[in-house]
């Protein structure tokens, strides 16, 4: 016979400050996912479209295959993005005129309209979810996560 034991608490499932970097930056996306997907939501768009769009305007004339290798994304899946994108007019694709056989999206006025402000209210959430670090700490993690990003290319999907 054994001695009479508590009953053990509940293993602790969420991460902790001594968890894997890997697992906390996981979760940290997750939650800032979350945060700015809700923000691209009240604007009518999903995360993704609002991603694409970024996409757009921080780096023009990108062709299709270009801009799919940028966001990690497969042919198929940017192409029914890039065509919900169209079919709303918040983008366009012309020729590429160095290869007619390239297409180039890009972002409509609307687009960047749109763009824009889910841009502002996604840095919104994105500092009420940072509220509890100065400025210089968060520059700080920026740095740090881009350093960890190096320039390497990641053939994972940022979407």
């Amino acid at each position: 016979m054994h001695a009479s034991s508590s009953p053990s608490a509940a293993p602790e499932l969420g991460p902790t400050a001594e968890s894997e970097i890997t697992w906390l930056l996981h979760r940290a996306a997750q939650r800032l996912r979350a945060v700015t997907g809700e923000q691209a939501e009240r604007h009518g768009l999903q995360l993704r479209d609002y991603i694409v769009l970024s996409a757009l305007h921080k780096t023009p004339n990108l062709t299709q295959a270009e801009l799919g290798k940028a966001l990690g994304l497969d042919k198929t899946t940017l192409m029914s993005q890039l065509d919900r994108l169209e079919r709303t007019g918040l983008v366009v694709r012309q020729s590429d005129p160095r290869d007619r056989r390239l297409r180039i999206p890009t972002i409509t006025a609307s687009g960047e309209s749109l763009r824009a402000d889910v841009a502002a209210a996604c840095a919104r959430a994105e500092a009420a979810a940072l509220r509890d670090y100065d400025a210089a700490q968060v520059q700080e993690l920026r740095h740090m996560l881009f350093a960890i990003i190096g320039d390497s290319e990641d053939r994972g999907s940022c979407l």
